[in-house]
């Protein structure tokens, strides 16, 4: 792909999040691709990931997906995002909590014929279950 392709590629799956269209977004990766997520696990097959998004979108039906950045390089590109929503659904086996989160997110993909061949999701996932309310942070000072 080049570099105007994988823009365009990118504008098309941020519509796709605002949308949450769950198909689009399943769609952009390989049928034998893999996700690495910190909520997901290591999971491999488009109906494996589509069980991610689907949880995602359940957990927080509002959540909102903003790319910052994109790096480019050659068939790998790094997606920095910022990433908001409400949980309003369980969430790995936790109850609703209605809290609001906020994080930054870096996404590392690898193109193999046009799909996403290999995805790794990095964020503060502890961070974000203290926003959620799940863990307590102790005062340190």
């Amino acid at each position: 792909m080049t570099r105007e392709e994988i823009i365009g590629f990118f504008a098309r799956r941020d519509e796709a999040w605002q949308r949450h269209d769950i198909a689009a977004l399943t769609a952009d990766h390989a049928e034998d691709g893999r996700v690495e997520s910190p909520v997901g696990g290591n999971v491999k097959g488009r109906s494996a990931i589509q069980t991610i998004y689907i949880g995602w979108f359940s957990s927080f039906p509002d959540v909102k997906y903003l790319t910052e950045h994109l790096l480019i390089d050659g068939n790998k590109v790094v997606q920095f995002v910022k990433m908001t929503g409400i949980q309003r659904g369980e969430f790995c086996g936790l109850a609703p909590t209605g809290k609001r989160f906020e994080i930054q997110c870096a996404f590392l993909f690898f193109f193999a014929r046009r799909k996403i061949a290999r995805e790794i999701r990095i964020y503060d996932f502890t961070g974000f279950l203290l926003q959620l309310g799940v863990l307590k942070a102790k005062p340190s000072f």
